[in-house]
């Protein structure tokens, strides 16, 4: 991630000073700064621990930690603030009230809560209760409990089963219903139960992102978000929960979707794990006991194995699908990938030698837009042009189309298995790495992602990818050639931007306007638009 050209997002962390070095203030500063965001930090408290015991904790004064945030707010305000270690009653009270006040003043801002009740090494932070602690978790965006914590958090949750055993998906909706917390994460690192094989997010809202939406229906059925990582054996954990919830604040806070954060997140900790695991595993031998050390920051990530699976419904579903058909490249690029909305553009560019076209067709009657597919497949064949339409799975297979393009959105209604046992191929949109891991899943024949830039085309509003996420996502492919599935970059692609675009080794790029507008834009014909975008794109 290049961050030397842009000003660094500032978030500030309000917890507590570990004198060990691997929690708490320390863990925050070394995750955050090697994350690219700038840390201001408001200790709550230092303690006396090492990595035996937890002997004392000895809170700041609320005074103190409120002529801070008033310095800070002049001169550093926060997109993001990251809360860990609450000493008192007292910080609480004033935390609370803080989130309140700066809420009304600066609308976008979100929280991110790390509940840290117990010590990793045994021994209590604080004596609150949940009478106590209830006014600041109704002011709190995203909580990120351990599996232990969120079963403390959720203790009505034994009622859903006489043996209390229940799944995190169930703990998440109790949190988020009994605290009106908008999104929920539970890690599952601390436990060795069937409940801890995966990462669990629950989340409110359609979007989180920098730009929080105004009109949110609260009566709305959450959205659920389940990451899956093999478990690391390694002893050098202490401050994960810290890094946790300060690398989600951390990218938050660059303006990445919750579900992306999360994604990120997730990798960034597995990352740290494996770099820690062969350490681990010499000193244990060596002075012959676990010894409990500091969880490995080790900066973005941007490496496939790291990156966790997808676990949804949608996946569990799929699980034993074949992949598609291919797109028989023989190891040519796509190239060039129009996208047009009649029957008039796709005559007026299937004599310009193109590998492959998308027809998008809206409102139009059904017999209407069956004739149109007719002719568009029957003209796509006479030139041997990859034709995918648009949505209409069932109208593709009918007639022999070469290939269905689906959005996110129309993904769940698509029978899949229908797809594939076709013959025809299969192309997904993505937004984001947690959408790309999942569709990669799937197997498709090619996915796409954007939008790269603002378009006209749609409103894609907190999902601009730009350059730099382009180049992260692909790097989320298999390293083998024989397994990576062609990647088109798509949206806001102009002249100008495309070779940027091309440089970041995409297999295709999707262009609307670029053709269609060329003559008001340029002052260039359509054709002559797709003959330069070509060039560009051979290069």
């Amino acid at each position: 991630m290049n961050h030397l050209n842009k000003k660094k997002p500032i978030i500030w962390t309000i917890s507590g000073s570990d004198c060990s070095g691997g929690a708490g203030i320390a863990a925050d500063i070394k995750t955050g700064h090697g994350l690219g965001v700038e840390v201001c930090q408001l200790i709550t408290a230092n303690t006396v621990q090492n990595s035996f015991q937890l002997i004392a904790v000895n809170a700041v004064s609320v005074d103190i930690l409120a002529q801070q945030a008033d310095i800070l707010l002049d001169d550093k305000p926060p997109s993001v603030i990251k809360i860990g270690l609450l000493a008192n009653a007292e910080q609480v009270q004033w935390l609370t009230q803080l989130l309140i006040d700066y809420k009304q003043r600066f609308p976008n801002l979100l929280s991110v809560y790390d509940p840290v009740g117990q010590a990793s090494v045994g021994g209590s932070f604080n004596a609150m209760t949940m009478w106590q602690l209830t006014p600041l978790l109704q002011q709190v965006d995203v909580i990120t409990p351990n599996l232990i914590e969120a079963r403390s958090l959720a203790k009505s949750i034994t009622d859903i089963t006489k043996n209390g055993i229940v799944t995190i998906k169930q703990l998440a909706e109790t949190i988020h219903h009994e605290y009106s917390i908008t999104s929920v994460i539970i890690k599952g690192g601390h436990s060795n139960d069937e409940l801890s094989s995966s990462d669990y997010c629950l989340h409110q809202l359609n979007q989180l992102s920098l730009e929080k939406q105004d009109n949110q229906d609260k009566t709305k059925a959450p959205i659920s978000y389940q990451l899956s990582s093999p478990r690391i054996n390694t002893s050098f954990s202490h401050g994960g929960g810290c890094s946790f919830a300060t690398a989600l604040a951390s990218f938050l806070a660059q303006g990445y979707l919750l579900r992306d954060a999360f994604t990120l997140t997730k990798a960034f900790i597995t990352q740290g794990l494996v770099a820690s695991a062969p350490v681990s595993e010499q000193v244990n031998s060596l002075i012959g006991r676990q010894y409990y050390g500091a969880f490995e920051q080790q900066g973005w990530p941007c490496t496939a194995c790291y990156f966790p699976k997808v676990v949804d419904e949608l996946s569990k579903q799929y699980v034993n699908l074949p992949a598609f058909s291919s797109l028989d490249l023989q190891d040519e690029k796509l190239g060039l990938y129009p996208v047009i909305d009649s029957l008039y553009w796709l005559k007026r560019l299937l004599p310009l030698g193109l590998e492959i076209i998308q027809l998008r067709v809206k409102n139009v009657s059904s017999d209407e837009l069956e004739q149109i597919i007719i002719e568009a497949v029957q003209l796509a064949r006479d030139y041997k042009t990859r034709l995918f339409i648009n949505d209409y799975w069932q109208l593709a297979i009918k007639h022999g189309a070469y290939g269905v393009h689906i959005g996110q959105e129309d993904l769940q209604d698509a029978d899949l298995f229908a797809i594939q046992q076709s013959g025809i191929r299969l192309g997904i949109s993505t937004h984001g790495c947690y959408e790309f891991l999942l569709a990669q899943q799937l197997q498709p024949s090619y996915l796409a992602i954007g939008a790269i830039f603002p378009t006209k085309t749609k409103d894609m509003t907190g999902q601009i990818q730009g350059i730099d996420n382009l180049t992260q996502v692909l790097a989320l492919r298999p390293k083998s050639l024989e397994q990576q599935i062609p990647v088109v970059a798509i949206g806001g692609i102009t002249l100008e931007r495309a070779p940027e675009v091309n440089a970041t080794g995409v297999e295709s790029i999707a262009v609307v306007t670029a053709i269609t507008e060329a003559e008001k834009s340029h002052g260039i014909s359509p054709e002559q638009a797709v003959k330069q975008l070509q060039g560009i794109i051979v290069c």
